[in-house]
């Protein structure tokens, strides 16, 4: 719980914030924090704290034993090439959804998401996409928790849920603004059939200037793409669940 909280804030924390955020007591909160501190999972500076060198070789042993991340980045890297927008691979983890790899575009003018960075999953192509295709019981959690975050009230999640019903029939989801503006999007879900759930999404994203009439010819690419990437993890360990 500390190690997420400190990931999704993004920068150091206040011992006052970490309980704020995680809700355990005081005493508790200094006993888990000092064990962290020792095997150099956090650090502290002047009462505020921030993840440890030890979370460097936990994210190079991510990158280096997802097989889902070692052969979707070179298919991303083909769609980039292709489309000449960025392309990311993003997870549903919590109520958020985690960017785990990205492919850049070279334009000057692009959409960026940072690898490691999250976002609730409420709005935006990869968030509802993330919604759209996982698990109903799952689903259910999750936007019960948003309600209790209070980023999310029952009148928009009424609206949101239609929403994700087309979605799941279309196979892919859109955006247009929804989490940055002048920013469009489309996310495929890597999953084996219409029928399946999944767990990972691959998303294009684009400034709206460079997509009037690209529509579906990037549509296309993306969702060929994401077939790609399943054919290259089909019988191998990762994250998709049947």
């Amino acid at each position: 719980m500390i190690l997420t909280t400190l990931a999704n804030v993004g920068r150091e924390v206040t011992f006052a914030e970490l309980k704020d955020k995680t809700g355990l007591a005081q005493s508790t909160l200094y006993r888990l924090l000092g064990q962290l501190k020792r095997w150099g999972f956090v650090t502290e500076d002047d009462g505020d704290y921030m993840p440890g060198p030890m979370c460097v070789p936990l994210a190079w042993g991510f990158d280096n034993f997802s097989y889902l991340v070692q052969e979707a980045q070179e298919v991303m890297n083909q769609l980039r090439d292709k489309t000449g927008e960025s392309i990311g691979l993003l997870a549903a983890v919590g109520t958020r959804a985690i960017c785990l790899g990205m492919a850049e575009s070279a334009h000057m003018l692009r959409c960026s998401l940072s690898k490691g960075r999250s976002v609730p999953l409420r709005s935006g192509a990869s968030a509802k996409a993330l919604l759209a295709f996982m698990r109903p019981e799952r689903q259910h959690e999750v936007l019960n928790q948003i309600m209790r975050d209070g980023l999310l009230d029952a009148r928009a999640r009424n609206e949101l849920e239609h929403e994700l019903v087309v979605i799941r029939r279309q196979g892919y989801a859109t955006s247009d603004s929804e989490v940055d503006a002048g920013i469009w999007g489309i996310s495929v879900p890597i999953m084996a059939t219409p029928t399946a759930h999944a767990d990972s999404v691959i998303t294009l994203m684009a400034p709206v200037s460079r997509v009037h009439n690209q529509e579906q010819r990037l549509q296309a690419l993306v969702l060929h793409g994401t077939q790609q990437i399943l054919q290259k993890t089909r019988g191998a360990h990762h994250p998709m669940r049947p």
